[in-house]
């Protein structure tokens, strides 16, 4: 239950296309204040920081105060819920790419 919970919490933290672009933000910057990540946005800064619990719960973010300033990091390995989801239906997907392969050999003599 424990590993469902945390792919559904990163798969709706990142099914919002605004989230989605500010951790993208995120993982192009070594760290990162809510001020600069609203530059440019087109987003309020009360959204972005709303943005960033979302993914701070969903463990695909950190952050590190320092003095009245925030600092924000994209956490990678809050991506490893999706990832291993991921890599099952490759397997998955691999193993009927290889049955239609040889099915098409089969009816193309």
């Amino acid at each position: 239950m424990h590993e469902a919970a945390n792919i559904n919490s990163v798969m709706r933290a990142l099914a919002d296309p605004t989230r989605r672009a500010v951790f993208e933000r995120l993982v192009g910057a070594d760290e990162i204040t809510v001020v600069e990540l609203t530059r440019g946005s087109g987003v309020t800064q009360g959204a972005i920081s709303q943005h960033l619990k979302a993914l701070k719960q969903a463990g695909l973010v950190t952050e590190r105060p320092e003095g009245r300033r925030v600092f924000y990091r994209a956490e990678p390995e809050g991506l490893a819920p999706l990832f291993d989801w991921m890599s099952h239906y490759g397997v998955f997907w691999r193993e009927r790419f290889a049955n239609l392969r040889t099915l098409l050999k089969e009816i193309d003599p």
